[in-house]
């Protein structure tokens, strides 16, 4: 499925992005064309300029200037005195040029000038653009009779320049496209990598949600069936305490299926964005100590010496949700007291920060079986159970994630690294601003 969002993703941003850039170069080649044409052409011109105030400010045309005029300027000369063509048009003698000089005068004779400048009361010069050439005509009265230069530029170079700038327009166009289409086709596999891992992880999550309730139902159907085969039986003492047994795993497999349920419902809303966090003034050392009294008949039943450490001093009251706080330091101190052997110890401890960005820290330790090094950069994912953790079926590896998401809806976090103060254990540790 996600191979064909990515193809289809692709083809429609490189589609786009590909009109787009075609848009812009056909644009800018334009300009740039219409630009160079411009520039030749006001170049031609500044030439022609050049020329007619030389032919005026000089009283004979020689050979030798014109052949040098045309070799200069890489342009075609004709020149007419009173209508009859110079002898200088009768020594370049080259049917080609013939034509085009006669094409061009006819041109000449019956278009209208797109250009007209007097260069002085005598001389003057119009310009006009013909299919093959840039053309101007000098006109300078001389003894009222009028000398005539057409000055013909062509535009085979100007041509020329224009179509190598396409090609490599186009070639750069080409190889951006070419450049545009892969960078999508691994952008687009970037782009919807997270949204697959999520997918993944659902269906993984999906998975291990249908196992865990699985068995739990199982467990709850076998009992109840028990124990309605038990109420038809005779009821002696030996069926009562086996009924009661009964009902007892009912409960409790009924329990652990509503943990998994809340846990779960839990991260769908913060999934979704609804994670509920309802902030007030809270005193985080009346909240550690009332959730440790909780846990106090849990660890006493294990022989473990659960310790609350607080401040000297009066600290300043804590804004956050104290009930999602004290839904975290339930997971963390169950955890504990699940993991930690008999004779162990449970340490609680709350400190204040007073640095330039204040903050709490709330820290459980254990003497437990402790976490492996390469485990610690999962502890906190959906699921996830260590090694030594596998065996224990009431805890689904949802504590942790559930805890993460909590401190990190209220902008802290919370770290795990092995207990200094002993052997083997864990300590988990909450900041909060």
């Amino acid at each position: 499925m996600f191979k064909k969002v990515r193809i289809r993703l692709t083809l429609l941003s490189g589609s786009i992005t590909t009109l787009i850039l075609m848009i812009m170069t056909c644009g800018y080649l334009y300009i740039s064309e219409q630009s160079l044409l411009e520039n030749r052409r006001s170049s031609y011109q500044s030439d022609v300029y050049s020329i007619a105030v030389q032919l005026d400010n000089q009283g004979v045309i020689t050979h030798a200037w014109l052949s040098q005029l045309e070799a200069s300027r890489s342009c075609y000369i004709s020149v007419l005195d009173n209508g009859t063509p110079f002898l200088f048009d009768k020594k370049q003698k080259n049917d080609r040029r013939d034509k085009l000089i006669d094409s061009l005068w006819t041109h000449y004779r019956n278009s209208e000038p797109s250009v007209s400048v007097a260069i002085s009361y005598k001389c003057h010069f119009q310009s006009f653009v013909d299919s093959d050439c840039y053309c101007f005509v000098i006109t300078v009265m001389q003894n009222k009779i009028p000398l005539e230069m057409l000055i013909a530029f062509p535009l085979s170079d100007t041509r020329g320049q224009l179509i190598r700038q396409r090609i490599v327009f186009i070639g750069v166009v080409f190889l951006a496209l070419i450049a545009i289409w892969i960078f999508m086709w691994i952008y687009t596999k970037r782009l919807l990598a997270p949204i697959e891992e999520n997918r993944l992880r659902q269906n993984r999550f999906v998975a291990a949600a249908s196992h865990e309730l699985r068995t739990p139902l199982a467990v709850v159907l076998s009992c109840a069936e028990a124990a309605q085969d038990k109420l038809t039986l005779e009821k002696t003492d030996t069926n009562v305490i086996n009924l009661k047994h009964d009902i007892a795993a009912i409960k409790n497999e009924a329990l652990r299926s509503s943990r998994l349920l809340n846990d779960m419902l839990t991260l769908s809303s913060h999934d979704a964005g609804r994670l509920d966090i309802r902030k007030a003034h809270t005193e985080l050392d009346t909240l550690l100590l009332n959730t440790c009294e909780a846990f106090e008949r849990l660890a006493a039943e294990k022989n473990i010496r659960l310790c609350v450490t607080l401040p000297d001093t009066p600290i300043p009251a804590c804004y956050c949700d104290a009930q999602r706080i004290a839904q975290v330091l339930t997971i963390l101190l169950h955890n504990a007291v699940s993991y930690t052997p008999e004779h162990g110890n449970i340490t609680a401890v709350l400190s204040f920060r007073k640095t330039a960005h204040r903050h709490f820290l709330l820290a459980v330790s254990d003497t437990g079986v402790g976490i492996d090094d390469d485990e610690k950069q999962h502890i906190f994912e959906r699921f996830y159970r260590s090694e030594k953790a596998r065996s224990d079926k009431n805890h689904f590896g949802l504590g942790l994630s559930i805890a993460y998401e909590i401190i990190a809806a209220h902008g802290g976090t919370i770290a795990v690294a092995d207990n200094p103060n002993a052997e083997r254990g864990t300590t988990f540790t909450v900041r909060l601003p």
